[in-house]
């Protein structure tokens, strides 16, 4: 199945929070994530393998007998980027899933700032929101995300078998701003 197929698949409530549980926390059983998210096994088992079927989750084939172990595949990079352009039904599952990432994204941030004083000063002195203004071209933007790509890439599994390393999600969002008010070009 396409990628299309994918974004339909994938603009589901319980879908989405699947697939997010599984690249935060590696892998699970069909009855560890319907405790993580509060729900019930059978959902759980049903939209996982629904999310196999258009090739973003699959069974490890670790579990025994009906315990099925799950763990995410990688999304394909341009997942909703096609060159040619969405229909109807594809540019709503695009949207509602552009809404549902932001509403996950500010539940995971509203939940460090509660928990922040928790964590050892390092992590509270490096880890939060920040913004960075650039001024750039497309063709410029186009070549910071990529650069910023590589790094996350390459700090991806540099930590593993390392007792102090932690799992840190990193939210990228570049939007452009509007024309200054003043009608001249905003300076970073």
């Amino acid at each position: 199945m396409g990628e299309r197929s994918a974004l339909r698949t994938l603009a589901h409530p319980l879908r989405s929070r699947l697939l997010a549980e599984l690249r935060v926390h590696g892998q699970g059983t069909a009855t560890e994530l319907a405790q993580a998210l509060d729900t019930h096994t059978g959902a759980t088992s049903y939209h996982l393998r629904k999310l196999a079927e258009v090739g973003l989750v699959e069974d490890t084939g670790t579990g025994t007998g009906r315990r099925r172990v799950w763990r995410a595949l990688d999304l394909a990079p341009a997942m909703g980027q096609e060159d040619e352009p969405l229909d109807d039904d594809d540019a709503q599952a695009a949207d509602w899933l552009a809404l549902d990432y932001l509403a996950h994204f500010g539940d995971r941030a509203r939940g460090w700032l509660l928990e922040k004083d928790d964590h050892d000063p390092v992590w509270q002195e490096t880890c939060g929101l920040e913004d960075h203004v650039v001024q750039v071209t497309g063709e410029q933007v186009t070549a910071l995300r990529a650069e910023l790509l590589e790094v996350l890439e390459r700090y991806r599994r540099v930590g593993q078998g390392n007792p102090q390393a932690r799992r840190v999600v990193v939210y990228t969002c570049a939007l452009p701003l509007p024309p200054s008010v003043t009608g001249r070009a905003a300076q970073p």
